[in-house]
């Protein structure tokens, strides 16, 4: 999955992937530097509970 894009994200590869969601690295060209992004499946970014739980994770995550 390489050259491809998310938002500002250059996607290099995946690197996870599981029944809930799959994690790329990505590099943000902006800063140069490598990320982690994690996608959830369409059928789960429906569900707004499932999807405030996701956020909140990454809230947590980033901090």
């Amino acid at each position: 999955m390489s050259d491809k894009q998310i938002g500002r994200y250059v996607i290099q590869k995946e690197l996870g992937r599981g029944g809930m969601a799959t994690v790329y690295l990505a590099v943000d060209p902006h800063f140069q530097r490598q990320v982690a992004i994690k996608m959830l499946p369409e059928q789960f970014s429906r569900d707004a509970s499932f999807r405030a739980r996701f956020e909140q994770e990454a809230r947590t995550i980033a901090r």
